[in-house]
């Protein structure tokens, strides 16, 4: 059975653009896997606390010196690692806030890019240890800034750090612009849905 997780990190949760195009494209994935499984996590609805200096060391204490607090924060972030993992599809909704990802998404992210657990460093540089993934990420922005901004380059890096490195990005831009450049960027997404699930 497949598995895809959906990630979401509008602050309008639901409602928001990112969010609506993930939701399509889950529902619709779906629809061609009616016996697949989509798992969803609501980073707004479900917040995952920002790194601390507590949670770096429960990361890189030894599971033998580990305090009972220690013990809790990382088994935490191996709850979320295991989505991942456990995953055949990954969709990610994601707006752009001061020019890049929401902070809950970076925290996200802080929690699951653990050296050892989902990469590890080699003599050749960094090595992601999360292989056979295929990602999905919606981008909505309300301006237009293209997809070299460096939004996108840092989460096909963040990605690809961990492993995953089969990405495509969908772009929703211009949004604040006016309701009818609106409504035709998210048709144009919406459209690349229906042509990446046909692929």
């Amino acid at each position: 059975m497949s598995t895809l997780l959906k990630i979401q990190s509008s602050i309008f949760n639901g409602q928001g653009q990112s969010s609506a195009l993930a939701t399509r494209f889950a529902e619709e994935w779906h629809v061609k896997n009616p016996d697949g499984k989509v798992v969803t996590r609501d980073l707004t609805q479900d917040p995952v606390p920002h790194l601390s200096l507590d949670r770096f060391q429960a990361f890189i204490t030894k599971p033998d010196e580990m305090t009972g607090e220690q013990r809790r924060i990382v088994a935490y972030s191996d709850a979320l690692i295991e989505e991942v993992k456990n995953a055949d599809v990954i969709v990610l909704g994601v707006p752009m806030y001061n020019f890049n990802v929401p902070s809950m998404l970076h925290a996200y992210f802080d929690h699951i890019a653990r050296a050892g657990v989902t990469f590890r460093y080699t003599e050749n540089g960094p090595e992601g240890l999360i292989t056979g993934k295929k990602a999905y990420v919606f981008i909505s922005r309300g301006g237009i800034y293209g997809e070299d901004h460096s939004q996108t380059s840092f989460l096909r890096e963040i990605l690809g750090f961990i492993g995953i490195t089969d990405v495509e990005f969908i772009h929703a831009e211009g949004l604040a612009l006016d309701e009818s450049h609106k409504a035709k960027s998210l048709t144009a997404a919406e459209n690349r849905i229906g042509q990446l699930l046909s692929a």
